[in-house]
């Protein structure tokens, strides 16, 4: 079995490119209907937040399950894959452990140890397991990401200040608005993050505070929390001729600030400024309405360029960081190389004690009768033969499992000796690591 990863982020690819690709609402059930029909996939997990698509999966066959997460990316988003390989990613099976265990550490965030990732890595594994479509290797790789997020944190001071794309969104307002203190502030969006933007906004002096949400009864309970205002999500255009500022972060499928609804009343200010900042993926800004005068639009790669004072001491942290989880990337691929290794190795010594048998019998049948001390010979001869030809293939295949190219020693060895492997021995440690995880 082997863990498989494709995915783009904010690294790779650009917001207008990630937003195609992003797994929301009833988007998901389609996703992991997808995955559970597909007879190459064994189990799937999509983590998808507003800087990456990532799909996890398991397969026993390489090739075929990168092929097919290659093909679900292009079927889902409607691009051929051709013109989105190269914002794209699929690295190797020790990588792809690498990447999650740096991800779910807020190593690999756009503000490096950002809070709310861990989060939502245990999000994504929650819904796949509820969904059906995660397996032992996949809860065993996610309940170890979690762990080692945990410890990291726990351990260095790479969230010590707790900066987050929230905080960058306001520091962005501030850089171009200066004091916020008489600004009217409206959030569309009434989630975690919306709600953690507004109070770092409220630490920056902002008193006027507008929210809109498409439930009505949760931005009422939010606008409460701070002493704002609620507004009707149908209503929320014609606010937007008093807000100076405006934040919006909603999991909308299209642009909810758009030309046919808003463009007018932006028009109406007669070129008095108003920042928009989207940190939605997919975005809920519509680029065009840039266009107008005095409207100033900004998404969330825009907040990349937001200087973090605290970006130097972050980066000492990663050191920290990086060394604890290699020491916790090379205890799971101990335990994962069992998988990769014991049924190549049971199904290769089957393979020569099959041909060991078929070759006495052969070699008896022509010699006629012989003496039983003689067919002892003849038996411990052909043992030694095929356990000395295969001890050094065994021995070795061992020790490289647990390397980084440990998966491809295995799957080679496979096809070598074209062997058909009984993971009747690999249910069996999963079933172990799930009892140990637990």
């Amino acid at each position: 079995m082997y863990i498989l990863l494709a995915g783009l982020n904010h690294r790779t690819a650009p917001v207008e490119v990630r937003e195609q690709f992003s797994v929301c609402g009833t988007k998901m059930d389609y996703a992991y209907d997808y995955f559970k029909s597909n007879e190459i996939v064994e189990g799937a997990v999509i983590l998808t937040t507003c800087n990456r698509t990532e799909v996890y999966a398991t397969a026993r066959d390489i090739e075929k399950g990168m092929v097919v997460l290659r093909d679900f990316l292009a079927d889902y988003s409607g691009i051929d894959y051709e013109h989105f390989r190269d914002y794209f990613y699929q690295p190797n099976c020790y990588d792809a452990i690498l990447h999650l265990f740096q991800v779910a550490s807020g190593l690999d965030s756009m503000i490096i140890g950002e809070p709310q990732i861990l989060g939502q890595v245990k999000e994504a594994h929650q819904k796949a397991m509820d969904a059906g479509a995660s397996d032992g290797v996949l809860n065993a790789l996610f309940q170890k990401a979690i762990h080692v997020g945990k410890k990291v944190r726990t351990n260095t001071d790479i969230d010590r200040q707790q900066f987050s794309i929230s905080h960058a969104a306001v520091e962005l307002a501030r850089d171009i608005l200066g004091e916020l203190t008489e600004k009217t502030v409206m959030i569309i969006g009434a989630g975690e993050m919306s709600e953690l933007t507004t109070r770092y906004l409220m630490t920056n002096g902002v008193q006027s505070v507008i929210v809109s949400n498409r439930s009505y009864e949760k931005a009422v309970t939010m606008a409460e929390k701070f002493e704002g205002r609620a507004v009707r999500f149908d209503k929320l255009a014609t606010e937007l001729e008093c807000a100076d500022i405006l934040i919006s972060c909603t999991a909308a499928e299209h642009y909810v600030i758009r030309e046919d609804n808003c463009r007018k009343v932006l028009e109406a200010r007669n070129g008095r400024e108003i920042i928009m900042i989207d940190i939605a993926v997919p975005r809920d800004i519509a680029p065009e309405l840039q266009d107008i005068d005095g409207v100033f639009i900004y998404d969330i790669d825009d907040l990349e360029n937001v200087v973090d004072a605290n970006y130097m001491e972050r980066q000492k942290a990663v050191a920290e960081a990086e060394k604890l989880i290699t020491e916790e990337l090379a205890k799971f691929n101990e335990w994962l190389a069992s998988l990769y290794v014991v049924p190549v190795i049971t199904a290769i010594k089957s393979w020569g004690d099959s041909i060991k048998k078929n070759e006495i019998n052969r070699a008896l049948n022509r010699l006629g009768k012989v003496s039983e001390r003689e067919e002892k010979i003849i038996e411990s001869m052909a043992n030694s033969i095929v356990n000395q030809l295969l001890h050094f293939p065994i021995v070795n295949l061992k020790e490289m499992a647990c390397s980084e190219q440990g998966h491809l020693y295995a799957e080679v060895f496979k096809k070598f000796f074209a062997l058909q492997t009984d993971y009747k021995e690999h249910e069996k440690y999963e079933t172990n690591n799930n009892r140990q995880q637990g």
